[in-house]
């Protein structure tokens, strides 16, 4: 720790006497500074030993050294030596009793004791206390290092909080909460998850503090039971790059010492290289999960699990979801291209995510296909699950298992989009999301999960929709799968004769057709619907299948008719 008065009472050497503020020589002493003006604190920056021989002060002047002891104190001076023996054969009593009415530790300096020896007696001390800052930083460094090594992120953070004596979390690039140390750390690293999250918007590195409880104290006005009210808590970002890739939280219950700010510093160090390995790492195993993939999609799930090892735990070996995302500008034009439309498609909804999305964009750095696959990464971490993320262009694959963390956090980062498009215009869809999720299935029917997953994601696109999973297709209508409109304009130029014809009021053929097609072709039963007898109603259909020049015994044909009087009637 840094010099003190006391530390300087006891000097054997400089042979200093207490005559006033005895109860404040734990006080620190920043520097040691002689000066015979008779107002020194403009020069002073407080935390001083200021030495005086009262050249050119009134000592003996009691109002006089009222004054000028109490603009010493107001600057934060740590203390007063005065010589004597020089002008003053002892201490005047006058300042010692302003001394004592203001609280200032008043030290008399014998002539034999030059102001020199006590400068050199503090620079000693501070230099001594540095080295041993240093060489404390050091020490804590090559333990931080050896718990990095041994244990990860985990033993690290564990050594930083006996560093520092308070506590440590990590967060990752969600603003979770991966760790934390000592255990009952936990609930005070949840309770600044909102000043983690203000930290990941600025550019990295970033650092904040968070004190007193303004943060950490969740706005309760209090310490919430367990004392978090009264940390002081550094955030620091950790990565290379322009965005955090993970954040640092340290709490103490007073501001950090030398020291422990070297621990602190070395911990950012090594969590940052931590985080940069691991991002190689994590580059490697998007190559072994590409490779995996393409061999459960070739229908070779023996050769997956011999390439996948222990990478992928049992994910291999449970039922597990297929999840396609992709931008809808993306998925548009693979639609338009099988359709060979070049036209703009429009019926998708169309709502760009605007300044209601600003929370997710905000996330994603307007990357919603990038940060869902952050988001995913994140629950699995979170919940120790295996999954298995791979970019394949400007479409992203995972497989998740069945039930799990991943898919309900894809899910909600889906409602989430969707929850700030709804409120925006329709402006294009070149920063949509959509995500298409296959039923449940085992590794060898990936090929047939992979195809329901893109069925379900040309769905998605299609009503405007940025989730639909392929369990849920099964569960409706064909029809609302026809609002295209390609579809549409098939459907009208197939019935647009029948209803020319009805315009002119010869006859009712289009509710004719459809009250039969609705009665599997009984022609009674069709009749007694429309009011009219059977002849007449076989006269109708005659005249659809002369207008049309198709007929109706043809089951294509009825199937055709029956969809096109479905889809025009969903557009009416």
């Amino acid at each position: 720790m840094p010099p003190t008065l006391a530390s300087l009472v006891h000097h054997s050497a400089l042979k200093l006497t207490v005559r006033a503020g005895g109860e404040r020589l734990d006080t620190p002493v920043r520097w040691v500074h002689a000066s015979e003006l008779t107002d020194p604190v403009p020069y002073m920056e407080g935390g001083e030993l200021l030495l005086i021989t009262a050249l050119k002060l009134d000592a003996e002047d009691a109002e006089a050294m009222r004054r000028y002891v109490k603009r010493l104190v107001g600057a934060g001076v740590a203390g007063l030596g005065f010589a004597v023996g020089v002008h003053y054969e002892e201490t005047p009593k006058a300042l010692v009793d302003a001394a004592e009415g203001e609280g200032l530790p008043l030290l008399e300096v014998p002539r034999r004791t030059p102001f020199l020896a006590i400068s050199k007696a503090v620079s000693a001390a501070i230099a001594a206390d540095q080295y041993r800052a240093v060489t404390a930083g050091f020490a804590a460094q090559r333990e931080l290092t050896k718990q990095a090594l041994s244990d990860g992120p985990e033993g690290l953070l564990t050594a930083l909080a006996s560093q520092v004596d308070g506590w440590a979390a990590l967060y990752d690039a969600s603003g979770a909460v991966v760790a934390t140390a000592p255990e009952w750390a936990g609930r005070r690293a949840a309770r600044i998850t909102g000043d983690v999250e203000r930290l990941r918007e600025r550019a990295a590195p970033a650092s904040s503090v968070v004190g007193g409880g303004s943060g950490a104290g969740d706005g309760e006005g209090g310490d919430g039971g367990d004392g978090s009210g009264e940390d002081r808590v550094e955030l620091h970002s950790l990565g290379t790059g322009r965005r955090a890739r993970a954040a640092l939280a340290v709490g103490t219950a007073a501001a950090l010492g030398t020291a422990e700010r070297y621990a602190v510093h070395s911990a950012i160090a090594l969590l940052t290289l931590t985080t940069e390995r691991s991002r190689s790492l994590y580059a490697a195993e998007q190559r072994i999960g590409a490779a995996v993939l393409r061999m459960l999609l070739a229908g070779q799930p023996d050769h997956a699990r011999g390439v996948a090892g222990d990478l992928y735990g049992g994910l291999l070996d449970a039922p597990y979801r297929m999840i396609l995302a992709e931008a809808a500008s993306a998925s548009a034009g693979r639609a338009r291209a099988r359709a060979g439309d070049t036209d703009t498609d429009t019926d998708g909804g169309g709502a760009a995510v605007s300044a209601e999305a600003a929370a997710v964009l905000a996330e994603a750095g307007g990357d919603l296909v990038g940060g869902l696959g952050e988001v995913v990464e994140s629950a699995a971490a979170r919940s120790g699950e295996a999954v298995l993320v791979v970019p394949d262009g400007e479409r992203l694959v995972v497989l998740a298992a069945d039930r799990g963390a991943v898919v309900a956090a894809c899910a909600q980062y889906a409602e989430a989009v969707g929850g700030a498009r709804s409120g925006s215009e329709q402006t294009g869809d070149e920063d949509e999301l959509v995500v298409g999720i296959s039923a449940p299935a085992g590794p060898i029917a990936a090929g047939a999960a992979y195809k329901q997953a893109e069925q379900a994601l040309s769905v998605a696109r299609r009503r405007g929709r940025v989730l639909v999973e392929h369990e849920d297709l099964a569960a409706g209508s064909v029809v609302p799968l026809l609002a295209d409109d390609a579809v549409r304009a098939f459907a009208d130029g197939l019935l647009r004769p029948l209803y020319e014809h009805d315009a002119t009021g010869r006859g009712d053929l289009v509710a004719s057709l459809r009250a039969w097609l609705s009665r599997h072709g009984q022609w009674d039963a069709a009749a007694a619907d429309l009011g009219v007898h059977r002849h007449t109603l076989r006269y109708r259909m005659r005249r659809v299948e002369e207008i049309l020049g198709r007929s109706l015994d043809d089951p294509d044909v009825r199937m055709e008719l029956w969809l096109a009087l479905k889809t025009t009637a969903s557009a009416e």
